[in-house]
């Protein structure tokens, strides 16, 4: 039985200095009901509590660690850059080298600007896309998270939707005024949108594969016809691919699905374990940005040597890896299908939704293709769930409106352990009712 003796203390004196003793609050342990996990260390598909326990990890940095922890080329190349000095103040030839990088692999981007977090960069499409249109108004899709730009928690996921804040405290009526939310995947109620705001919309940002409230994949023609709705009425069309750029392909979500977004905000993966996003797209829109046009978006850390540095050592490893996508989905694959066919052994309510080699396991009956599906889910099952994978070494999101990442790191005996654990917390489930 493991203890979390000095997580607890360190809880305690968390709280006293940091509210809820977080940073951000999808750290929180709060909708799982157990007490609150702080790492110690991590290497390769493993995290370590500070008690000394071990676990197989699947939030991966929520993502960021494709590679694994602490991969070891990335290290290297972040320790010589810091080496060199942390941050300058002044423009770096890896920053075009980075840049370079992205638009060989993302072929709707013509130009980049590096900032350093994956809200600045949404905040900062938006802004270019008002800017672009001279429109106001923006349309999103329900359990999408954008970050927390005011004008995009309108019925956010992520955090928001585990602790229960369909859009905030704090955020002015006008900010979320123009904000237009709709259920993702459905079609008919996006035409509507469109039609019913003819002319007044500036962009449509969407995630192309839902990662915020769970793993929710879009249908068979949703993306296509957002392409060409938006094509069409001279709407632009952002991708938030923080979470799939680089995950689900070099190319990422719009390289998988084969469509060209207007803009793309980028993040996690491009910092190899650093803070650092970015947004890119057509020469025409990104010129608007200071100092070549009238948009002003400055950060005294975007484009961050190290983070720099760490994302290029990344990116090149994923391209000298040949078979490294097809590695990750099989192996996802693998767990998944275990998963799944436990599952139907024992006949309980669980749903798994996975692409590549990102996955959720929903507590349901139903399949999952929405916002509304998700919140419907049993997030007392999930918890007790979470719990008995804690027991065994196994690390997932403390939220049942999280993704699960795999990483090159996990290798066969991992997804093994893994499987087994599962199993032995659904029976143990199952024998609790």
């Amino acid at each position: 039985m493991m203890t979390l003796a000095h997580s607890k203390r360190l809880f305690e004196r968390g709280s006293k200095s940091l509210v809820g003793s977080v940073n951000s609050p999808v750290r929180s342990f709060n909708a799982v009901q157990t007490p609150m996990l702080f790492a110690q260390k991590a290497n390769g598909a493993h995290v370590w509590d500070t008690d000394g326990n071990k676990y197989i990890d699947y939030i991966m940095s929520w993502g960021v660690g494709i590679l694994g922890h602490a991969y070891k080329p990335v290290v290297d190349a972040a320790i010589t850059a810091m080496k060199n000095g942390s941050s300058f103040g002044l423009a770096t030839e890896r920053e075009i080298e980075l840049a370079e990088k992205i638009k060989q692999h993302m072929k709707s981007i013509d130009k980049v600007r590096f900032v350093s977090s994956g809200t600045e960069a949404t905040m900062t499409a938006v802004r270019l896309a008002r800017a672009f249109t001279g429109k106001a108004k923006i349309i999103k899709f329900d359990g999408c998270y954008h970050g927390h730009f005011d004008s995009l928690l309108v019925k956010s996921g992520s955090g928001n939707l585990t602790l229960g804040i369909p859009s905030g405290e704090g955020i002015l009526p006008g900010y979320s005024r123009d904000t237009v939310s709709i259920p993702f995947n459905n079609v008919t109620l996006f035409k509507q949108a469109v039609e019913k705001n003819k002319n007044e919309i500036a962009c449509v940002i969407v995630e192309p594969v839902l990662c915020n409230a769970g793993v929710i994949l879009p249908d068979k023609e949703f993306l296509k016809i957002l392409a060409q709705i938006t094509k069409q009425e001279k709407i632009i069309l952002i991708f938030d691919e923080v979470i799939t750029g680089f995950r689900l392909s070099l190319g990422g979500a719009q390289g998988l699905f084969n469509i060209r977004p207007d803009l793309t905000c980028l993040g996690k993966i491009i910092g190899g374990g650093f803070p650092l996003a970015a947004v890119g797209g057509r020469k025409d829109i990104m010129d608007l940005l200071a100092p070549v046009g009238p948009v002003y978006q400055a950060g005294t850390l975007s484009g961050n040597p190290v983070a720099v540095a760490a994302g290029l050592k990344t990116l090149e490893c994923l391209e000298d890896n040949k078979t490294i996508y097809k590695d990750l989905k099989k192996k996802t694959a693998e767990l998944v299908c275990s998963i799944q066919s436990e599952v139907n052994t024992l006949g309980i309510a669980v749903t798994v939704n996975s692409i590549g080699s990102v996955f959720s396991i929903f507590f349901t009956d139903r399949s999952v293709e929405s916002y509304k599906d998700t919140i419907n889910t049993d997030k007392a099952r999930y918890a007790q769930f979470f719990r008995g994978l804690c027991q065994e070494g196994i690390l997932f999101p403390p939220s049942a409106f999280e993704a699960c990442f795999v990483s090159a790191s996990h290798d066969e005996a991992a997804i093994e352990k893994t499987a087994k654990a599962i199993k032995k917390t659904f029976r143990t489930m199952r024998s609790a009712r």
